[in-house]
């Protein structure tokens, strides 16, 4: 039977090789982990290499000779791969029987299987403004060209000076725990966007208090885009744009005023469509781990899908502080007081992303900051 002791040295054993396989991928998008989310094995989470065909959206035309789009389309690997027609949000007018017939059979993020039709609903609803529709109205920037910065949170940007940079794009794309103060030179202070998800802004302000992150980002200009991981990203919503307390769920009684300001109409609020997620995972991030036990618990980093989304909006895209072939010699994040390796999770795959930064950087669609 054995002894007691060499029961034990197993079961040691054992817990050490399950905690080496779940630490497996993560990087410079911050807390990430799925505290608190269920694992279901389900086939219909992952994402279909052939896409369902949502309706086409109606993008505002881009005037701009030399854009991610055009650079794209004549480049002949990401040629292939890029859609421009799929819609990059979800509003009001998306929601029809049909969309919903659709998406209740995927699960989230890339559809609503095993959400309420009344909870989606009530949400998107209230997204019924032209300014739900688009990320910005082009109008605006009459030169013609939309430059976006989208700044990660890797170390490879302290001490890089990169701020002024930066800020003199015409918008700012940041996430997480963006820690702007004491490192103003090095990340620039503008902001045009704030990405997240409910799970991963609460733990961002619980990890990086310490470093001075102790208030999601608010201001008049400001625009928050909602990735739907999971029920609780609606229901915020939802809660943020009646400026009420949360009614349901895991954050019940929460008040969205503390985080998105007093007075935030739902122009403010931007929701990342389901079909868009889908159609990024399929296409440019379709990791191994869908192949595995742990393929409920993968999606895209936040910083990945931010600076999808940039690519699929704005005319020329420049991406700070994400990994490069170089990353050892970087802290995890640029405000660490003390030099951190990377850790590693489940529920991404950053070599993967990685690699695809490589890939546009080298076909000139995005500049890929390195140092």
């Amino acid at each position: 039977m054995g002894s007691p002791h060499w029961k034990r040295l197993c079961l040691l054993l054992l817990a050490g090789l399950t905690s080496s396989l779940l630490l497996y991928g993560h990087y410079y998008a911050t807390v990430e982990s799925p505290t608190g989310r269920r694992i279901i094995a389900s086939e219909s989470f992952k994402p279909s290499a052939e896409l369902e065909e949502p309706k086409p959206s109606r993008k505002q035309p881009s005037r701009c000779l030399r854009s991610v789009m055009a650079r794209a389309k004549a480049d002949p690997k990401f040629g292939e791969v890029f859609r421009f027609d799929i819609p990059v949000l979800m509003w009001d007018q998306h929601f029809t029987l049909e969309t919903w017939e659709r998406l209740k059979t995927r699960h989230v993020p890339y559809g609503w299987q095993g959400l309420s039709h009344t909870a989606v609903g009530s949400t998107l609803r209230l997204l019924n403004a032209s300014a739900n529709q688009h990320l910005f109205d082009r109008d605006t920037f009459p030169r013609g060209c939309v430059r976006c910065a989208v700044v990660g949170n890797g170390g490879i940007l302290n001490g890089s000076r990169q701020g002024k940079a930066i800020d003199a794009h015409d918008l700012v794309f940041r996430i997480n725990g963006a820690v702007i103060k004491g490192f103003e030179e090095d990340v620039g202070t503008k902001i045009s966007f704030y990405g997240f998800t409910v799970n991963t802004m609460k733990n961002s302000l619980i990890a990086y208090a310490e470093y001075g992150f102790t208030q999601v980002p608010q201001g008049k200009d400001l625009r928050y885009i909602f990735i739907p991981s999971d029920i609780r990203d609606y229901v915020m919503l939802r809660s943020a744009i009646q400026g009420s307390p949360v009614p349901e769920g895991s954050d019940k009684g929460d008040k969205p005023q503390k985080y998105f300001g007093p007075e935030a109409s739902a122009e403010k609020f931007k929701l990342l469509h389901p079909d868009f997620l889908q159609y990024l995972t399929a296409r440019f991030l379709r990791s191994e781990l869908l192949n595995t036990q742990y393929r409920s618990l993968y999606m895209p980093s936040t910083g990945a899908l931010m600076l999808l989304t940039a690519l699929h909006t704005c005319d020329q895209v420049s991406a700070y502080g994400f990994i490069t072939t170089n990353y050892k010699q970087f802290s995890d994040h640029y405000y660490d007081e003390e030099k951190k390796p990377l850790v590693f999770y489940a529920n991404h795959d950053m070599m993967l992303e990685a690699a695809l930064w490589r890939s546009l950087h080298q076909a000139g669609i995005i500049t890929l900051y390195q140092r």
